[in-house]
């Protein structure tokens, strides 16, 4: 039979400790890239209109993706330290700690790649073919747009394709640590 504990001072202090801030950390991060990725983009998608589910993006993201770098960046530091192999055995991935070390660089270089340079100029072409579409009197994908509109349409559908090709790598990153720590567990050091 299962010992019965009760709650306490103590105990409730104890929660707050590194392993817990981790497994909080990457609870949060996980969640929140899988309703970004799989559950709000989509609801905006079919609810608003183009432009405003464009706007919606605009000043979403990089708030998104702010966060994204954050806990990501918590996550690898205290992986890290809590792993020391990672730091003398960087160069072999096939060590399981190194791997999961990867996984969580990988997660940050998605979102800091996002963040810095695929979100903003996408941002830029999607407000170019704004103003355009009204210059021109006609939607984006309406027959006959200029060689300028079938441009920025072009760029357009390149940068959303590489800014969701890094967001769906973060996830199935994530969910590959998810994963693993599930199973093993994350085996952080008390730090705090």
């Amino acid at each position: 039979m299962a010992e019965i504990t009760t709650l306490s001072w103590s105990s409730l202090r104890a929660l707050f400790s590194a392993q817990g801030l981790y497994q909080v950390g990457f609870a949060w991060l996980f969640g929140m890239t899988l309703w970004v990725t799989f559950i709000g983009g989509v609801i905006a998608v079919k609810t608003l209109p183009r432009q405003q589910f464009g706007t919606l993006q605009h000043r979403t993201f990089p708030i998104y993706f702010a966060i994204s770098i954050a806990l990501s960046s918590g996550l690898l530091g205290l992986w890290s330290w809590s792993h020391p192999v990672v730091l003398t055995h960087y160069h072999q991935p096939a060590v399981v700690d190194v791997s999961q070390a990867y996984t969580l660089a990988t997660v940050l270089l998605c979102q800091v790649v996002n963040h810095y340079v695929i979100g903003p100029l996408t941002s830029k072409t999607m407000f170019k073919r704004h103003k355009l579409e009204k210059e021109e009197g006609k939607a984006y994908n309406e027959p006959g747009v200029s060689e300028q509109m079938k441009q920025l349409n072009k760029s357009f559908a390149q940068l959303h394709g590489l800014s969701s090709l890094a967001n769906l790598t973060a996830f199935f990153a994530l969910a590959f640590h998810g994963l693993y720590i599930g199973n093993v567990g994350a085996g952080i050091k008390n730090v705090i």
